[in-house]
């Protein structure tokens, strides 16, 4: 990335401060409802990600627009599969990924972001296309894996997060980039707090 590339003379996105900062406000909320496996994580989130697909079309960062789109999907299925009573007839308890997902997952994720970024290149004015679809594919990894409380979503969310604190910041999207360092923070807090569950649910005690 050089400097030509990513300076700008005057803010990519006008008149969006206010639309931002309440994604960003609902964004760290719905993060830490869902650190703590509460089901309300998925209404607040839903709000959040409405607020920065406008943010981001603005930005011309498309993959991440409609990734907020595809997280609106994500967060509806979440909270149903949060709701819904397992076979066990209990809930829904963090576990580690089953091997052959976690293949699947990863392989899904490479192709949709090599795909994305070139169509992005080719057919669009986008603003850093590759790394823009990588983490677009990747979050989507980590929100599906999230539904499931497979506890390696974290694990994805940590590498994502730092590559959108510098994505963003190179777009001048000033709140957006504090509030991807607090996901970082938060993904930490996450990974550990959902190992900890994961343990106790397995009858574990440190």
């Amino acid at each position: 990335m050089t400097a030509a590339v990513l300076a700008y003379d005057t803010p990519v996105v006008d008149n969006a401060t206010l639309i931002e900062t309440l994604g960003v406000v609902f964004g760290i909320a719905g993060v830490w409802l869902t650190i703590r496996q509460n089901i309300w994580c998925w209404p607040v989130g839903i709000v959040s990600v409405s607020a920065f697909a406008y943010v981001f079309f603005g930005a011309r960062l498309y993959g991440s627009a409609g990734l907020q789109l595809a997280y609106v999907g994500l967060s509806a299925y979440g909270w149903y599969s949060w709701r819904r009573p397992q076979q066990d007839g209990g809930t829904l308890h963090v576990t580690r990924a089953p091997r052959p997902w976690n293949w699947s997952l990863g392989a899904a994720g490479a192709l949709c972001a090599a795909g994305l970024g070139l169509l992005l290149r080719d057919h669009t004015n986008a603003s850093l296309p590759f790394i823009d679809a990588g983490t677009t594919s990747f979050s989507l990894v980590a929100q599906f894996m999230s539904t499931r409380k497979w506890i390696e979503n974290w694990l994805i969310w940590i590498v994502v997060d730092l590559v959108y604190v510098g994505m963003y910041l190179s777009q001048r999207l000033y709140p957006t980039t504090g509030l991807y360092a607090a996901f970082l923070v938060l993904a930490v807090l996450g990974y550990r707090e959902w190992r900890i569950s994961m343990r106790v649910t397995a009858g574990v005690v440190r």
